[in-house]
């Protein structure tokens, strides 16, 4: 399967928000009656406050997707100032396991890189574990003193990539499709 990652457009904010409501309802990680799920339908202000991106197929279909939110967009959230914050990463439920999460995450670790980012962070729920196994592949290590709760209730743990100079280098990895092993 080629897998395509590019900006989000007009065309996809239906499908976009579909799925990352989809992803969030069917993994049981929101309750259907959250005010959450509004945030995560309104793709068109993900794409107006952050950069939002898509993965799709060969046939233009959007399989999954991601908010990358780099210092001063209205999504930064919990990173800090010198970091891009991943938002909202969802994978259609029918293409899960294909490697589509981590080819948008190879995409929001590139984007930091091009931009200069000492680091990259993001907020997951503790459920949210075939999730964490992908940013631990990709490099990332817990922040847990960055925990946080946005309500009462609500416990989001932290992931943090250092990308600084100083850093050990990060290992290649090749995006699902992309034809490496």
């Amino acid at each position: 399967m080629a897998l395509t990652i590019r900006p989000a457009g007009p065309d996809d904010f239906e499908a976009v928000g579909e799925i990352t409501v989809r992803a969030y309802l069917d993994g049981g990680h929101l309750a259907e009656d959250s005010t959450y799920v509004q945030t995560l339908a309104d793709a068109r202000g993900r794409a107006e406050g952050a950069q939002l991106w898509v993965a799709a197929d060969d046939d233009g279909k959007v399989l999954g997707t991601v908010t990358f939110a780099p210092p001063g967009t209205a999504f930064h959230e919990i990173a800090m100032a010198e970091e891009g914050d991943v938002r909202m990463l969802a994978v259609d439920p029918s293409a899960q396991g294909r490697g589509i999460g981590e080819a948008l995450m190879v995409r929001c670790i590139e984007r930091s890189r091009a931009l200069g980012l000492a680091g990259l962070a993001l907020s997951t729920q503790p459920s949210m574990r075939a999730a964490h196994r992908v940013y631990e592949r990709l490099g990332f290590v817990r922040a847990p003193e960055r925990d946080w709760q946005p309500m009462p209730g609500i416990d989001l743990l932290v992931y943090r990539l250092d990308l600084s100079p100083s850093a050990l280098p990060q290992r290649s990895v090749r995006p699902a499709g992309s034809g490496g092993r």
